[in-house]
């Protein structure tokens, strides 16, 4: 007689979102890949039995498309297709509370701070040993490098704040340890990302580092172009411009948001 086979678990990651997010579902898949688990990025065989979704919740449009993508796996897992649905990331943290209301059948909802939470509920343990290390779901030419997390501006509209938090930046030398890594495998474009990359270092080093990270960056042996994107014109450091000008593999310009005078757009 034939015993039925236990399922073994294959863990799918689906991003929806900003960079930074990307970023964080990279952090998870090197976490999980780390503890020996089965794990796949947006996979579309649908052949994995727990699915965590790392949501957006900025814009409406974006929340939209975080739901619906939730009620779609819901969906599969009422069908059989799917044993268990994690939901994380910025949707998630701001409006949990509803969503477990409206979404009863998601297993477990997580905020954008709650790697180690995460971690737990899948069986993994959070290893402090992958810090710096990084498994890379873009092409492997090119990598995004988170410097900083939250935001500390107030602007009356925008919600990040209420989804990241205020403005942390990262150690100087935990980004170096993880440019080095992302080097040494083939990255040869650094994109640095951050709700605001002009306020790098003012939490650890007491005033403005970006220049200086910078520069240490475009040191690494195999680096040959540095993106910075989300610069804000306020408060910009200008040495920043210097390092620019004084290094050829950074690229010489700068991505700044900027938000529109119109009362009725916004």
């Amino acid at each position: 007689m034939k015993t039925k086979g236990i399922r073994t678990n294959k863990i799918n990651i689906v991003t929806l979102g900003c960079s930074k997010n990307l970023v964080d579902s990279e952090m998870l898949y090197t976490q999980l890949r780390g503890n020996g688990m089965t794990v796949t990025h947006e996979s579309k065989r649908d052949d994995a039995n727990i699915v965590v979704i790392n949501t957006c919740g900025f814009i409406d449009n974006a929340k939209e498309e975080s739901v619906n993508t939730i009620l779609r796996y819901v969906d599969a897992k009422e069908a059989g297709m799917v044993d268990k649905v994690y939901v994380t990331g910025c949707l998630s943290h701001r409006y949990r509370d509803e969503l477990e209301i409206e979404i009863p059948t998601v297993d477990a909802w997580f905020g954008t701070n709650e790697l180690p939470r995460l971690l737990k509920t899948l069986r993994a343990d959070y290893k402090h040993e992958l810090i710096g290390e990084r498994l890379l779901t873009t092409p492997a030419h090119y990598a995004y490098l988170k410097i900083a997390e939250g935001c500390d501006r107030p602007c009356s509209f925008c919600a990040i704040p209420l989804m990241r938090g205020v403005h942390v930046s990262r150690p100087m030398d935990e980004l170096l340890t993880e440019a080095r890594s992302l080097a040494r495998r083939g990255t040869k474009e650094l994109i640095l990302i951050a709700q605001d990359l002009t306020y790098y270092g003012i939490d650890l080093y007491k005033r403005r580092n970006l220049a200086e990270l910078i520069d240490q960056l475009a040191d690494i042996e195999g680096i040959d172009w540095i993106r910075l994107q989300y610069a804000y014109p306020s408060g910009f450091p200008l040495d920043v411009l210097d390092v620019m000008r004084e290094r050829a593999n950074v690229c010489k310009y700068l991505d700044m948001p900027l938000q529109t005078g119109s009362t009725e757009l916004l």
